[in-house]
């Protein structure tokens, strides 16, 4: 049995493990994981997870960014 991890992942760090996941399910319902190549396409994986994860949050504000608190007002910032 493989050894025990124990990860502490911040919230963004598990949507971009998730979306790593469905990636690389993506790969292996296309057949294309081998045990030769199982390393490098997890590391696609998230590469592609964190590049999808990146364009979002330069396109897609937040209710934080949309919001200003200390007057109520709404703002589009950067």
């Amino acid at each position: 049995m493989s050894q025990e991890q124990h990860l502490h992942l911040q919230h963004s760090e598990s949507v971009v493990a998730q979306m790593s996941a469905t990636v690389f399910a993506a790969f292996v319902r296309n057949q294309v994981v081998t045990e030769a190549n199982e390393d490098a396409l997890i590391d696609k994986a998230v590469s592609i997870a964190a590049r999808l994860a990146s364009r979002a949050e330069k396109h897609v504000k937040s209710d934080q960014e949309w919001v200003q608190k200390d007057s109520g007002t709404a703002f589009l910032g950067g």
